[in-house]
């Protein structure tokens, strides 16, 4: 079972330049822990210092800001689309 998972194109170079990708289901914390085995360095790129999303990356699940549902904790189902979405005016990602 898995997600598409959307790659912006700043994280393309270290995760085999793909548009997309598939990714674990559960909750976005798992997802992001999938993506860190097999793409490392993502992680770092996604989360702060305190395991939190960075202020500048974005994270929609089916069209859904995870800020405005359970952060990290979001569910994930088989087949829902993850968007990582770069903030326009943010730092690099």
């Amino acid at each position: 079972m898995a997600a598409t998972v959307l790659i912006p194109q700043p994280l393309r170079p270290i995760m085999g330049d793909q548009a997309t990708v598939d990714g674990a289901v559960g909750t976005l914390s798992a997802c992001i822990e999938d993506l860190e085995v097999r793409f490392p360095g993502v992680r770092e790129r996604m989360l702060d210092e305190d395991g939190e999303l960075r202020r500048f990356v974005n994270v929609y699940i089916n069209g859904e800001d995870v800020r405005f549902e359970d952060g990290l904790a979001t569910v994930i189902n088989d087949g829902d689309e993850v968007s990582i979405v770069p903030a326009v005016a943010g730092g690099a990602i």
